[in-house]
């Protein structure tokens, strides 16, 4: 373990267990509709049946058994609740009043039910037809002056063929602007492993985690944000595998876990260690820990006692001549002043893995969402390659992305830096001239909304008025736009965020039958694992104006460009999407035979040409990197005009997947009824004078030449096992504090893992 806080946690029970089912039936209650949740629930990850739409984690071979979590129950029963947001109700309530509402109480209200208008005059939501508003659209698009006025977000839950259709269209109309999730989560994944093994992928499978001598698992809390993965990591802990648990805060379900499909552990009240080895590094401090465990194999290896693979490294590296020279030179005050984390425990770790031969490294955004995160993840893969673990059985690398298919979006083309073989393959395929210049990111759409440079947003899915860094300037640029336009199945804060003129476009969920044309549809996503799924929903929809996304992308394609100006008959393609898959395999490596493999019973995996050590890199070899550690973080500076800085990182409560808001507590984390929270170290609490349950405000520390103000107000702090020096809290309520331009070096994603801030008590009210 390391320095600077105590053992005390705020749940002891294990995770899982009776309180994920009591916690699962509470949510199926709440949804009016208990008895069509749980009829739904058993056709969840099921051949035949549809995908979560909750996270990315692979399926297991479980067919015939249930197959989904606490967090796959809520999202499902917020989807097939009975509660419906209709016109009576936005006649009912006017947009400022929802201004005014929480994110909770606006999700609440209940599935989308029909096309919503807003002119920017009357302060209301109005019905408007499906094909009304796909003209808006096209008009607003088509009055452009350039096509990159235009911006094209997606959420990761978007499918394979709508993601596809929307790239198509996208660049049919003339842009690469294509921002999405990705560029908020695990852009430094894809960037960092391409750089190093010449894919943005993980290189693992499902089978790899039952073969793993170790698993160590950075910067992620699965109990919260992908519970399957606690089945799959207590099944390798049970069988002996070591786990190894590098993260900030002590988080419960990387300890403890009892499964709640398991009869006997649910019967005897029994549980199953997680991990043997739990670490805690300060905020943004893992690149140092892995630099002092690279720098333990290098000292202690020898022929006698071999800790590297030095056949791999001749035979597929570049670069590790340098990378020693790098760790040689780095020193090991630097290494745990910079990790918090002590000598001897960074060399058990080093020891734990140097003497696996096949090891795992999985992680997620409490890696890649800091500055330094491009070359934090380079130093993760620098490790796996020093031991030959890239293209190995029960290896390799394993990042978790956190919505069901944001790997697919960007597997079939949802990217706004395409890769040039991606465009030449359109280029072949359809009669438009393919736009060449990279499109914007995320970030970069925020600034050019601000900048009146982009004036037209559609949103496929998500919540991008929540999900963004800097709340207010975000704000500011969606009202800069003419028009935003927002594809959904619940109203969130995004609807009411507003361009000068909004429509909202109410989609099918992953449960609802999807009836086009040429009969029921299925769609397909991507897991973390590369696999591609099949996915149908056998529900009725909500309502009868709902649309599928597939179809409301073809609509307004259709509306815009027509087939005369793109050669495309989209609409021929929304009637089938069968259609559309053909596309894909026409044009994307990996997908041939699309229609015939997607009926497996478990779908098929995309090849990862890693796994196969086969290294699509500028040296076709993979690459080691050595980049220095940070000059200095946060937690080094100590003081800033006399106030202590502290590391803020922004995360998720139990009872939130993304900005969705399921209730106001977080169960392993000892929390209820509280969403406006600060997770303290006692002893940051005591130094500053403070005690559990004060009331504060949190200002951000600046960089030199920035003056905007970025506070939030009243925030009650909570004791917690979390290194000095570091806090946590909720986003999106402390979004407001991540300046837009601190972003990651390399690929743009805010810096949500590592914000300067400082402690005022709040004031009496």
């Amino acid at each position: 373990m390391s320095q600077d806080h105590d053992d005390n946690l705020p749940y002891t029970n294990a995770a899982g267990g009776w309180d994920a089912l009591k916690s699962s039936a509470k949510h199926l209650i709440q949804s009016e509709d208990a008895a069509k949740g749980v009829k739904t629930l058993l056709k969840a990850n099921q051949p035949g049946g549809f995908d979560c739409p909750g996270c990315a984690w692979g399926e297991t071979p479980t067919a015939g058994k249930i197959d989904f979590c606490e967090n796959g129950v809520k999202a499902i029963a917020w989807e097939v609740t009975s509660k419906r947001a209709d016109a009576a109700f936005f006649a009912q309530h006017s947009l400022s009043e929802l201004r005014t509402w929480s994110d909770y109480a606006l999700e609440k209200s209940g599935r989308l039910c029909e096309p919503m208008w807003y002119d920017g005059v009357d302060d209301y939501y109005r019905p408007i037809s499906w094909q009304q508003a796909f003209d808006k659209i096209a008009t607003e698009l088509n009055a452009l002056d350039s096509a990159n006025e235009a911006l094209f977000y997606t959420s990761g839950r978007a499918s394979n063929e709508v993601a596809y259709l929307y790239q198509l269209f996208g660049r049919a109309f003339g842009t690469n602007n294509f921002p999405d999730c990705s560029n908020m989560c695990h852009e430094a994944s894809g960037v960092g492993l391409g750089q190093s093994i010449g894919t943005g992928k993980g290189t693992v499978t499902m089978d790899d985690f039952d073969r793993a001598e170790a698993i160590f698992v950075f910067g992620q809390n699965p109990g919260t944000n992908h519970p399957r993965m606690l089945a799959t990591l207590r099944k390798a802990s049970k069988r002996g595998a070591q786990v190894v648990a590098i993260n900030n805060l002590k988080e419960r379900g990387l300890q403890r876990f009892s499964d709640p499909q398991s009869a006997k552990e649910l019967l005897i009240g029994s549980s199953t260690a997680i991990s043997q080895h739990y670490i805690t590094p300060r905020l943004g401090g893992d690149m140092a820990l892995l630099r002092g465990m690279a720098k333990y194999l290098l000292a202690n290896d020898s022929p006698e006692q071999p800790l590297l693979d030095h056949d791999f490294i001749a035979q597929h590296c570049n670069g590790f001549a340098a990378y020693q020279a790098a760790v040689n030179a780095t020193g090991w005050q630097k290494i745990t002043e910079q990790s918090g984390v002590e000598q001897a425990e960074i060399e058990k770790l080093a020891a734990i893995y140097g003497n696996s031969q096949r090891t795992i490294f999985t992680w997620a955004m409490g890696i890649t969402q800091h500055r330094h995160s491009v070359a934090t993840i380079r130093e993760l893969v620098n490790l796996l390659l020093m031991k030959g673990n890239i293209g190995k059985a029960g290896a390799g690398a394993c990042p978790v992305r956190g919505h069901s298919n944001v790997q697919g979006n960007r597997t079939v083309g949802i990217n706004e830096r395409p890769p040039a073989a991606l465009l030449d393959a359109l280029q072949q395929r359809y009669d438009f001239s393919v736009p060449r210049e990279d499109g914007l990111n995320t970030v970069e759409s925020i600034q050019a909304m601000l900048d009146k440079t982009a004036t037209v947003f559609i949103g496929l899915g998500g919540n991008f008025a929540a999900a963004t860094p800097d709340t207010a300037v975000t704000h500011r640029a969606l009202g800069s736009c003419r028009l935003s336009s927002h594809i959904s199945t619940k109203l969130n804060r995004s609807h009411v965020v507003t361009g000068q003129q909004a429509l909202i476009l109410p989609c099918l969920g992953r449960t609802e039958i999807d009836r086009q044309s040429s009969g029921e549809q299925m769609i397909t996503v991507e897991d973390s694992m590369s696999m591609v799924h099949s996915s149908q929903g056998s529900n009725e929809p909500a309502t009868a104006q709902l649309r599928s996304e597939t179809a409301i992308i073809a609509g307004i394609a259709q509306a815009t460009l027509g087939q005369s100006v793109s050669g495309i008959d989209w609409l021929s393609m929304a009637d089938d999407y069968q259609r559309i898959r053909d596309e894909i395999a026409a044009v994307l490596p990996g997908f041939e035979d699309f229609n015939q493999r997607i009926h497996s019973e478990r779908g098929f995996h995309l090849t990862n040409s890693a796994a196969q050590r086969q290294w699509r890199t500028k040296t076709s070899s993979a690459n080691f990197s050595d980049s220095k550690l940070p000059d200095e973080l946060i937690h080094e500076r100590k003081q800033h005009c006399g106030k202590t800085t502290f590391t803020l990182q922004t995360l998720r409560s139990h009872d939130q997947y993304n900005t969705t808001i399921y209730g106001m507590n977080d169960r392993y984390r000892g929390v209820q009824g509280e969403r406006r929270v600060l997770f303290m170290n006692v002893k940051d609490i005591k130094k500053e004078g403070l005690k559990d349950g004060d009331w504060i405000d949190i200002t951000t520390v600046n960089q030199p030449g920035d003056d905007t103000l970025r506070q939030v107000h009243r925030f009650k702090v909570v004791e917690f096992q979390i290194p000095k020096g570091c806090l946590a809290a909720y986003y999106p309520e402390t979004n407001p504090l991540v300046p837009l331009g601190s972003t990651a070096d390399g690929c743009g994603t805010p810096t949500y893992k590592s914000i300067a801030v400082q402690l005022t008590p709040t004031a009496a009210e």
